[in-house]
């Protein structure tokens, strides 16, 4: 088989096809969506097809037939029926205020109507947009179809200045107030984004739009599966270990088929190297400063549950962690369950790029003293490979050790219980090492597990402010933590860890040995 160009940040499929493109047929989705339905939401990551996707029902609507030759719904589509499309993308750029936002919609209506050869005379936003549909009903005889990429970009690029984002949401909500107003004249509307804002904040009266963003149908629509990789990439992927490509890229799902990050994917098979390629395209600043101040118990990372409403609650006035994580990109579905009338949601890293890198800016965060945190963190590795677990206490002294003096006085985050285990578990995590935060057993749960190389660390944290001292250990051994371990036969190692909020440090580390050494 004949190897193709990559499509690296190619989000046209006139381009694609036209330039011979490895190209991942979604077109069944698309006929799905046309025949069952009229107005459609979707959330999901950056950088991961939305806009191609876009661009693809731009070009269906459209009639452009030669583009879809070969493709699945070539033969099921009628080529004779073609609608005028309206397109708006607030990809492109950053808008810090609500002028610069007006601005840009002129912009785009002014696009729009260009290339749809009409002319209204209203100045306001909605009845500029009202206008531009039925008039270009009216010149192509036919009903409307209304495509938006990137629709709440504005408000994310103003998150950290919530009045101003509020104002973004206004200006943005008084345009899209016009596509339930113009029923009659539309064919189909399609909007997408990163983040998933409630209805009632910014699609006042929209009650229609069909969100697709969490569903076992449409789980695939964007991104590549596993038999995408084998049927389109197969020439590309020689040479490079199938196991690892999925431990690194694959794993967001939506609660149906998983998906591996398209960016992620092509940067792979251009460098022929593992790296967090979609991770360093961009992680918002204004996320981790979300994850610090609040507190967030990190180990929680690894397995989060959460519901509907709480996945929902994402707004300029209220933004639960958990709903920001999981509509960012940074935590996906690991399994759902039915609670009565509740549906109960499991989260977690979709894969190993999003665990360590995510953990390493969260340690280094933490920490306050990025470079140093750097620095521990390749010492870490060889001190676990020597099994050296002095040096493994050294090593942590040294690591809240290097947390500056004014960091602890100016971030209330210090203060709690639950900073210390989450500096530890993120150091650990940034290595992609085996964890398991919080593991149950009958006896309750431990802290920290780790395996390493044929062996076992067993951690149990405590604050002896809180509690007395010498008890993290002993808890580990009253509680028999290591009795679920002990049939594998491998070493086992039992440690206590202590810290001291007043003296900001490691005051104890207990450690006791299980097995051969």
């Amino acid at each position: 088989m004949t190897r193709k160009k990559l499509p690296i940040g190619i989000q046209t499929l006139r381009e694609i096809r036209e330039e011979g493109y490895y190209y991942v047929d979604k077109t069944d989705f698309a006929l799905r969506l046309i025949e069952t339905g009229k107005y459609y939401f979707l959330s999901r990551p950056r950088r991961f097809g939305k806009s191609l996707f876009l661009d693809t029902l731009a070009e269906l609507f459209a009639g452009n037939e030669r583009l879809f030759q070969g493709l699945s719904i070539h033969k099921e589509w009628n080529w004779e029926r073609r609608h005028p499309v309206v397109r708006f993308s607030f990809a492109g750029g950053v808008l810090h205020s609500r002028q610069a936002l007006d601005e840009k919609i002129a912009e785009l209506l002014d696009e729009n109507e260009r290339l749809l050869g009409v002319r209204g005379k209203h100045r306001s936003v909605s009845g500029r947009f009202t206008q531009l549909i039925r008039l270009a009903q009216e010149r192509h005889g036919a009903p409307v179809v209304v495509l938006v990429d990137e629709y709440d970009k504005p408000i994310l690029d103003n998150l950290t200045r919530p009045d101003l984002a509020a104002e973004m949401r206004e200006g943005l909500r008084d345009l899209y107030s016009v596509i339930k107003s113009a029923d009659a004249h539309l064919r189909f509307a399609f909007l997408t984004g990163v983040s998933k804002f409630s209805k009632v904040s910014i699609f006042s009266g929209l009650n229609t739009l069909h969100d697709i963003t969490v569903s076992r149908t449409y789980s695939a629509i964007c991104g590549y599966t596993e038999t995408d990789l084998e049927q389109v990439f197969a020439p590309a992927l020689e040479g490079l270990d199938r196991e690892q490509i999925r431990r690194w890229y694959n794993g967001y799902n939506w609660t149906g088929e998983s998906v591996y990050n398209p960016f992620d994917l092509l940067l792979l098979l251009d460098e022929r190297c593992f790296r967090p390629w979609w991770f360093e395209t961009g992680t918002p600043t204004f996320l981790i400063d979300l994850l610090t101040q609040r507190g967030f118990f990190t180990p929680r990372l690894a397995r989060l549950r959460a519901d509907d409403a709480l996945l929902s609650a994402f707004d300029v006035e209220h933004m639960a962690p958990e709903a920001l994580l999981w509509q960012t990109g940074y935590l996906s579905f690991k399994g759902t369950r039915q609670i009565g009338a509740r549906t109960e949601y499991t989260l977690g890293y979709p894969n190993l790029e999003v665990e360590t890198a995510l953990n390493d800016v969260l340690a280094k965060a933490l920490v306050g003293n990025p470079g140093r945190a750097s620095e521990l963190a390749s010492r870490l590795y060889d001190l676990l490979a020597e099994n050296d677990l002095q040096g493994l206490r050294q090593h942590i002294e040294s690591l809240f050790a290097a947390i500056p003096h004014q960091w602890h006085d100016t971030n209330p985050v210090a203060r709690y219980e639950g900073y210390y285990a989450s500096v530890i578990y993120s150091h650990f995590a940034a290595l992609g090492l085996d964890l398991t935060p919080e593991d149950s057993s009958s006896a309750g749960r431990l802290d920290l597990a780790l395996r390493f190389q044929q062996r076992l660390y067993l951690f149990e944290f405590k604050v002896v402010e809180l509690e007395p001292e010498g008890g993290a250990l002993q808890q580990i051994k009253d509680r028999g933590y290591a009795e679920k371990y002990r049939a594998e036969g491998i070493p086992i190692h039992l440690i206590g860890i202590e810290f001291s909020r007043q003296r900001r440090t490691v005051v104890g580390f207990e450690v006791e040995n299980e097995g051969s050494n």
